[in-house]
């Protein structure tokens, strides 16, 4: 029997690090599902994750733990699909180096991946955006920082990692303020700040001393936030705005559905998918098409345009409540 731990230890610091040079968020991703496959595989053996051999994980153990992130842990398709690719991709690195147990590692990696459904990204509108901006209170420390990080991810757009990994120096508040990020895949992009963004920031630096490298949106003892973090004052602070805005106590306001509704304001703006795409770091301008599903204004613009000759733009309205009742059955 071969003993997993050496080579997962490998995988970790020779391919991944060394060999692909891959990212910290990719190595974070990858080493969040072994240690969730471990602690599956271990208690269903019955031995410590670090005794574990090859054939203790096989296509049916793997299988199971993908239904267990779906079904006890309630993780979504694209989850479980984005762990099985970790899965994969360590398997792979196996087939080369523990050639008997080819069978074992080729059933693992036949397992196939789930088709998902395309969703409508969710995002805020403008009253619920002003909402939840009023929502820190800015008689505290707490929501002084978080009034300026609210204001940052609605204009920027940042991902919830790019905002914990923003440092003082990234942050440029001169004339045409711009935030430098080094975000997903990779890639370094610079991002405008409108003026309550920048305002907000200016405020909140100046009461966060520290020195270039230091986090941006930091803890009280001074380390960055984490992501888990940044949604949770995201909740506490939609939950406030709820009251001022009913609208938003039937959404799940996340720190990515921040990142959309930025994207929204960008295109409701006029400004060309391209243009947003490179706003937002995607690697294609296919990726940003979500959002002309999601924008139901464009699609009126549309509609008004098509309308024929002798007919009103607009959709259809029922001229009365009662038929609009009967209209509904």
């Amino acid at each position: 029997m071969t003993l997993l731990a050496p080579h997962l230890q490998a995988f970790f610091t020779d391919r991944l690090i060394r060999q692909k040079q891959a990212s910290p968020h990719t190595v974070t991703a990858y080493r969040d599902t072994w240690r969730l496959l471990l602690a599956y595989a271990g208690q269903r053996a019955g031995k410590p994750p670090s005794r574990l051999d090859i054939a203790d994980l096989d296509a049916t153990l793997v299988t199971g733990f993908l239904d267990h992130l779906e079904h006890a842990r309630g993780c979504t398709a694209r989850t479980r699909n984005a762990r099985l690719a970790a899965i994969r991709s360590l398997f792979g690195y196996l087939a080369t180096r523990c050639p008997e147990h080819a069978g074992d590692i080729a059933r693992v990696l036949s397992v196939p991946a789930k088709r998902c459904d395309s969703t409508i990204v969710g995002y805020l509108a403008e009253p619920e955006v002003a909402a939840l901006l009023a929502a820190p209170d800015p008689a505290t420390w707490t929501g002084r920082r978080d009034r300026a990080l609210l204001h940052t991810a609605v204009t920027t757009g940042l991902r919830a990692s790019e905002l914990t990994g923003l440092t003082r120096g990234d942050v440029h508040l001169g004339p045409g303020g711009y935030l430098a990020c080094h975000g997903k895949g990779r890639k370094d992009r610079i991002t405008p700040v409108s003026g309550n963004a920048a305002a907000a920031l200016q405020a909140w630096l100046a009461e966060r001393s520290g020195q270039p490298a230091d986090a941006v949106f930091c803890t009280r003892r001074g380390t960055a936030m984490s992501t888990d973090a940044i949604a949770d004052r995201v909740a506490v602070h939609t939950t406030k705005a709820a009251a001022a805005c009913p609208s938003l106590t039937s959404k799940n306001v996340s720190p990515h559905v921040l990142r959309h509704t930025a994207a929204m304001r960008l295109l409701h703006a006029g400004v060309d998918v391209t243009v947003i795409a490179l706003w937002l770091g995607h690697e294609s301008a296919t990726t940003t098409l979500v959002y002309l599903r999601a924008d139901l204004e464009l699609k009126q613009r549309a509609l008004d345009r098509t309308t024929p000759p002798g007919e009103k733009p607009g959709r259809y309205q029922p001229p009365d409540d009662l038929l609009a009742f009967l209209d509904g059955l």
